[in-house]
């Protein structure tokens, strides 16, 4: 059974054929690199092209789901839907059906990379004041668990329109492993019970402790069983009615109503729900030495991504390795510059001119550079080509977010970033699940004091600005070469540009790039997982003016892989989970 969802507006599909124009020095509309000595590649000519099953993410329970489906002769875009539905269950705090997401999907047999913008949107009641109260913003933590942070949720519709397009499977054969976790339990993981102790308000609403806590009156911890049998009977009646139960049935109805209740109650309805729509909007290419990287457009911050790329192959210092206090410090300088224009001008393109080609334009990449090694301070946004320059950003991201990775036997692949925004969303649940609060990702200030307007300001039906950056890599022929990914906030953009530049540049196999330090240098600090960097980087960073300090943002949980040659000449999976989460990566 096939589910039929409206079908949007196809946007900036990137097919291998402008891909290879780029490589050949024809920018197509996607800029070419420069010339640079390469690393030793991860792919050669010769390589058979990239095949699964392959799966990485942040719960084995997910993890399996997904093999499951591939064993039964699944797509990864079938794939990718079970494993959301197992993951919003069993983490929660991270991602779930009351959330959104970005995918990249690679189709093999077209040789083709789009993405798909599952990004929740702001109700038709909104104002760039939404989060205001007597005339002035909401604290951040008020806002977070009030009705007005929770926007109409796309992960759903969005795996719809993508299942649509490149599943194999029914779409009632794909929850059958959610369902049943929660009807018979799941085992409460460390993580999850952690957060279930914390202190965030999140956890501490009436819905999260009405969850959460045991006829006995104690709370779950690590090795318990915990039962969700309304998410049972929603993931049962999406199998059974497709996305329509959830944006124009029931599960709608009570989205609304939970959004509808105090505190500072919200004005999502269901008629904003149902008219939610899944964008799919091609992909943002470009060469990075032999390989090609592909992004979702904005809303996503993937151009940041690209853009620190960019920079970086300008950047010698780059070169010298992980051991390098050089290195390190030219990676910190280069983010500066990123996430200051970053921060200035990526929003929703629906509503406001985002330079997305200014930003990438060669000239004013190699001017960006050049501004690092005497960079002190803060860095100031640029002016790129087509930028109009946008009022100061007053925007939080806090932590809620998971990443996963899938290759199916046909060699398609998934690369998905999906999230409720904070932990346990907004702390509210319906239908079984936690609502997210991604309405408080847009800025809270929607002006600087002259009136000039914020590019991530709030508006009727906008899309808020996301770190969220899933990457494609394939090589210059366009064949699949990896896929990756992390949650982390704002620091997702550091994080996956750490793995990319770990695993391209200095050839490190994909677990030990993902384990390498986490280095986030934006405004003027530099936060960083301080134990893991050896006392003579940090001293050599120190004598370059980078002082780190203990980072205060989400932590990383990178999830992907590259199609490598092992020593016994084979080529297979180097796969690789974060260490500082639950995940794993499996090739079976």
């Amino acid at each position: 059974m096939r589910h039929s969802f409206p079908r949007p507006l196809r946007l900036l599909t990137a097919a291998v054929a402008l891909l290879g124009m780029a490589a050949a020095g024809c920018s197509g509309g996607y800029g070419a690199a420069p010339a640079t000595t390469a690393p030793v590649p991860v792919a050669a000519a010769e390589a058979p092209p990239a095949r699964g099953p392959f799966v990485a993410a942040a719960n084995p329970l997910a993890v399996e789901a997904g093999m499951r489906v591939l064993r039964d002769g699944g797509s990864a875009v079938d794939a990718a839907v079970a494993v959301q539905a197992v993951l919003g269950l069993v983490e929660p705090q991270s991602s779930g059906l009351g959330g959104g997401a970005f995918m990249m999907v690679f189709d093999a047999a077209a040789g083709e990379v789009t993405s798909y913008d599952g990004r929740e949107t702001a109700p038709a009641a909104a104002t760039p004041e939404l989060f205001y109260e007597n005339g002035r913003p909401l604290d951040f933590p008020s806002a977070v668990l009030s009705g007005r942070s929770t926007g109409a949720p796309g992960a759903v519709a969005m795996l719809a329109l993508a299942q649509k397009e490149h599943g194999v499977l029914p779409w009632s054969a794909l929850f059958s492993d959610a369902e049943r976790l929660a009807r018979d339990g799941f085992v409460v993981s460390p993580r999850l019970a952690g957060m279930i102790a914390g202190r965030a308000g999140q956890a501490r609403t009436r819905w999260a402790d009405a969850y959460f806590t045991k006829p006995d009156g104690a709370r779950y911890v690590a090795g318990d069983v915990l039962r969700n049998p309304e998410y049972a009977r929603t993931v049962a009646d999406l199998a059974a009615q497709g996305p329509e139960v959830f944006y124009r049935g029931r599960i709608a109805q009570e989205i609304a109503a939970t959004v509808a209740q105090e505190p500072r109650p919200g004005a999502l309805t269901a008629v904003d729900i149902a008219a939610y729509q899944p964008i799919e909007r091609g992909a943002l290419c470009r060469p990075y030495r032999i390989y090609v990287i592909c992004v979702p457009p904005p809303p996503s911050s993937g151009v940041a991504v690209l853009q620190l790329l960019a920079m970086a192959e300008r950047t010698p210092d780059i070169e010298l390795g992980a051991d390098s206090a050089a290195a390190w410090t030219a990676f910190a300088q280069l983010q500066r510059l990123m996430y200051a224009d970053r921060d200035r001008y990526v929003g929703d393109p629906g509503f406001v001119g985002v330079p997305v080609q200014g930003l990438l334009d060669p000239t004013y990449v190699a001017s960006r550079a050049a501004l690092a090694p005497g960079l002190t301070g803060a860095a100031q946004p640029g002016t790129p080509p087509g930028g109009v320059l946008m009022g100061p950003d007053a925007t939080h991201e806090p932590s809620g977010t998971t990443h996963f990775v899938i290759v199916d036997a046909k060699g398609n692949a998934v690369s998905m970033t999906t999230t409720v925004e904070s932990v346990f969303g907004s702390g509210r649940m319906a239908a079984g699940f936690f609502l997210n609060n991604q309405l408080t990702d847009f800025s809270f200030a929607p002006t600087r004091a002259d009136g000039g307007p914020a590019a991530n300001a709030v508006a009727a039906g906008k899309r808020p600005r996301s770190s969220m950056s899933p990457i494609i890599v394939l090589d210059r022929q366009g064949r699949l070469v990896g896929a990756f990914g992390s949650p982390g906030g704002p620091s997702i953009l550091a994080y996956n540009t750490k793995a990319l530049i770990g695993v391209l540049d200095w050839n490190l196999p994909v677990q030990q790039a993902f384990a390498l330090p986490n280095l986030v240098a934006r405004g003027d600090g530099f936060g960083a997982d301080t134990d893991r960097f050896p006392e003579a980087v940090r001293e050599g960073m120190a004598a370059n003016g980078v002082t780190l300090r203990p980072n205060a943002s989400e932590n990383s949980g990178l999830h992907g892989g590259i199609w490598r040659q092992r020593p016994d000449g084979q080529w297979a999976w180097d796969g690789g989970a974060d260490d500082r989460r639950e995940g794993v990566a499996r090739t079976q």
